[in-house]
């Protein structure tokens, strides 16, 4: 049987690789203590389960969900978004539900690349970035991430003939892996950017409610709670000339397993897209996006609660790290960790992972996975409670020494 060319890019994936180890492990007898995978282990709040619970026994739920029924989530989403950054979306033109950030950011290369043309990705980054650009027959120009810039990309060093054939720039702040967060100013720089080499500007923006301000907020305002510390791609972009952004209640909400999130950005865009989506599924089941309302207009204090919980948890694990001589930046943002192997492991990210797993059962995910300037770090999710990281800590500090 021959299959297509475009699914041999797609054959490894970070995540499916360490599984593997980790049924090894399993098999060996380790008890697992699992980091490798950012899938938050905290459930959502007693209100979204309630209105997901009653909308069970509406029969008027059941059925297949068309665009036009999903208008009282897009009018939250919309409400939402300028709660939180000031800028006004037309619910109707604006907004398009999703079944997670994910499938917009492997969908929306389908509606803008021709086969050949380039995608501007980040490198180390989240895989179905590169996924969908490889589904859509197009080439990766990856924008490298150093320490040294802060981990953001430099766009002048961009090839000429690259960007001649560019038609899309994928970004993600703050961002997964390296936890890192953008200003207001790098955005602008974007766009101006974009808007010159007339290229669709994306921003993936799945942690923007999980960074660790120490600045407090009104309890008793809800809109000053919804306020957010990190900048919208709109923003800077407040005509929507270029841009869409991919949001998903899974990391502020906790609702990974119910597979809901939404764009939001240029009217164009979003059309496109919905043409995309149009073909491949229709929308989820009605009584999640009841949930999922009742998510982004109820009470925000489980958002506030998670955001202190990844805190505390930080903190728990980056002092432990510091204990035993890893010297690890604090992150600002983010439910990871974002480490820098010592020398030894240095230039092989992936054997110290399967090493880890194998002797210790802590599973952890490999820097170059994400991406070729990934190697030499590791990235551990911070899915555990405290003492359980203390623990993979002990048991990271007996597999160094």
């Amino acid at each position: 049987m021959q299959f297509a060319t475009r699914l041999q890019p797609l054959k490894s994936n970070v995540f499916a690789d360490m599984d593997t180890s980790k049924s090894i492990a399993l098999a060996a007898g380790r008890e697992l203590i699992d980091l490798s995978l950012g899938s938050s282990d905290l459930s959502a709040a007693n209100h979204v389960l309630e209105a997901i619970a009653q909308s069970l026994y509406d029969p008027s739920t059941h059925g297949y969900l068309l665009f036009r029924g999903t208008q009282g989530f897009r009018q939250a989403a919309a409400q939402w978004y300028e709660q939180k950054f000031g800028i006004p979306i037309d619910p109707e033109t604006e907004v398009l539900p999703l079944i997670g950030s994910q499938e917009g950011t492997a969908h929306i290369p389908l509606a803008v690349l021709n086969p050949g043309d380039f995608a501007l990705l980040l490198d180390p980054g989240y895989p179905s970035h590169a996924g969908g650009v490889y589904l859509a027959s197009g080439q990766i120009y990856p924008m490298p991430l150093t320490a040294e810039n802060d981990f953001l990309p430099v766009f002048n060093d961009i090839p000429a003939p690259v960007l001649a054939q560019s038609r899309l720039m994928v970004l993600s702040y703050p961002h997964n892996p390296t936890s890192a967060i953008a200003p207001l100013s790098f955005f602008q720089e974007a766009v101006v950017f974009c808007q010159q080499h007339n290229i669709v500007l994306v921003h993936d923006f799945p942690y923007v409610d999980l960074v660790f301000s120490e600045e407090t907020q009104n309890p008793k305002s809800k809109i000053q709670n919804l306020k957010s510390s990190v900048p919208s791609i709109l923003q800077a972009d407040p005509e929507k000339s270029i841009s869409i952004e991919f949001f998903t209640l899974s990391k502020s909400y906790n609702m990974g397993g119910f597979r809901i999130g939404y764009a939001i950005g240029n009217p164009q865009l979003i059309q496109a897209l919905k043409q995309i989506k149009a073909t491949v599924d229709f929308n989820q089941y009605l009584g999640i996006l009841n949930g999922a309302i009742a998510a982004l207009t109820g009470p925000q204090d489980s958002v506030k609660s998670a955001v202190d919980i990844f805190r505390q948890r930080r903190d728990t694990f980056i002092q432990a790290l510091h204990r035993i001589g890893w010297n690890v930046p604090t992150p600002q943002a983010t439910m990871y960790i974002w480490a820098k192997l010592p020398p030894q492991w240095s230039h092989n990210s992936i054997e110290f992972c399967t090493e880890l797993v194998r002797q210790t059962g802590v599973a952890a995910s490999p820097g170059v996975g994400f991406g070729k300037f990934g190697e030499g770090y590791v990235r551990f999710a911070l899915v555990q409670k405290p003492e359980i990281l203390e623990i993979a800590v002990e048991r990271i500090a007996q597999f160094l020494h």
